[in-house]
């Protein structure tokens, strides 16, 4: 039964897109578990009956953190290449040495839905402990239809039993199966014409991502795909310009795509056409920390585009083996020189933008659920400033208090 909720003395930074950071001292009213009401106490509706009424005392609040892209279900881990890439092995060689993605894709097949639901669900506890409430996970280590369903159905399961909203993305085109070695395009063909369609059915996926990249998916090949899934009703997003620039980007804001991450290598002809589009950009800063990358983003030209920059953890256990989400906020502001605001509208507002749910969720603003983060900070510049603490002092879902 949902409840009426007065949080009274709340310092509030909505992340709305013309939010400056600066906190204001409100109440909030929840109702059924949406914002029903903000404004000083002084100017409280005597109309409504609380059931719970809550002094925040002046803590701050957010909205609840979205992490728009994440790789978190998987079988086993990377370490032993992490220790190769100390020695000065490369990400691009490790994975022509068949590393990289399909030594997690080997691990994962072998794993049963039991064991990965257990381990998947080990690491997403760390994210609602730090105050998230919509976290998105992408499928992309089975690379065969038992697998990859079997990966997708994890996520589901997932979904049934975390009091979270997860958003499930099939990355089947992560990159090519050992069963179809050098045959790229047979493998597109395949997920085209046997993957797609079942997924589609059972509606396992929310949306469709790939790899278009030097070591993944041409252009071309990227673009059937994301045409196809367009065309069964998926949303659409793409993995681009990390490595180099192959005008993914471009292509996917023609063809309506949510968002396009990573961006290292993102051209100042492409930022024009997402601006064009609305496209969300997606900056991952975990993996460019992880891999020792030296080519930024864009960050400046974006900034000026005025297109908002989402941020995701890439939590993966390849290139950001990262159980730490909230660290994604100070890795942003350090090493992409986001301000703090930005980054925390990265993963609230166009967080929410890049996986189409910026009209439910992302801001604090009436009419929109009551997904909320309540920290023992005193400003929001706090949340990037502090290195490996975790100040929650409660997470709202739903207008439900969570945890405290």
């Amino acid at each position: 039964m949902m409840k009426t909720l007065l949080f009274k003395n709340a310092k509030i930074v909505d992340c709305t897109h013309n939010c400056q950071g600066e906190g204001i001292i409100v109440d909030l009213i929840i109702e059924n578990g949406y914002i029903q009401w903000i404004g000083h106490h002084n100017k409280l509706p005597k109309t409504y009956s609380f059931d719970h009424d809550i002094n925040l005392e002046q803590r701050l609040v957010t909205p609840g953190l979205i992490d728009c892209h994440t790789h978190l279900v998987y079988g086993g881990d990377r370490a032993a290449e992490y220790a190769q890439r100390l020695l000065g092995v490369s990400y691009e060689e490790i994975s022509r040495q068949g590393g990289g993605i399909l030594s997690t894709v080997k691990k994962t097949r072998s794993q049963s839905k039991e064991e990965l639901v257990n381990s998947a669900s080990k690491r997403l506890k760390n994210w609602m402990k730090q105050g998230f409430t919509t976290v998105e996970i992408k499928s992309g280590y089975g690379l065969d239809f038992d697998s990859e369903v079997k990966m997708l159905e994890v996520i589901n399961a997932l979904k049934q039993t975390f009091n979270l909203s997860i958003h499930s993305t099939l990355l089947a085109a992560h990159t090519v199966p050992p069963e179809f070695k050098n045959r790229e395009n047979d493998y597109i063909d395949w997920i085209i014409e046997n993957l797609l369609p079942y997924v589609s059915k059972h509606q396992l996926a929310d949306a469709v991502d790939v790899f278009c990249e030097s070591i993944g998916f041409s252009l071309e090949q990227s673009q059937r795909l994301l045409l196809a899934a367009k065309n069964s009703g998926f949303n659409l997003k793409i993995h681009a310009e990390q490595l180099s620039d192959l005008g993914g980007s471009k292509m996917a804001a023609d063809l309506g795509a949510l968002s396009c991450d990573h961006l290292e290598y993102l051209s100042p002809a492409d930022i024009q056409q997402l601006q064009k589009t609305q496209i969300t950009p997606v900056l991952l800063p975990a993996a460019y920390y992880f891999l020792r990358e030296t080519k930024l983003p864009p960050i400046q030209a974006l900034r000026n585009s005025g297109i908002g920059i989402a941020l995701g953890s890439d939590s993966n256990p390849g290139s950001a083996p990262l159980l730490s989400p909230l660290l994604t906020l100070n890795f942003a502001t350090t090493l992409f020189k986001m301000t703090a605001i930005e980054a925390l509208k990265g993963m609230t507002i166009y967080g929410a933008k890049a996986l189409g749910i910026s009209q439910q969720v992302g801001s604090i603003e009436v009419g929109k659920i009551a997904d909320l983060a309540i920290w023992d900070l005193d400003k929001a510049e706090e949340l990037s400033y502090w290195i490996g603490s975790n100040p929650l002092y409660a997470r709202v879902k739903q207008g439900v208090i969570q945890e405290k």
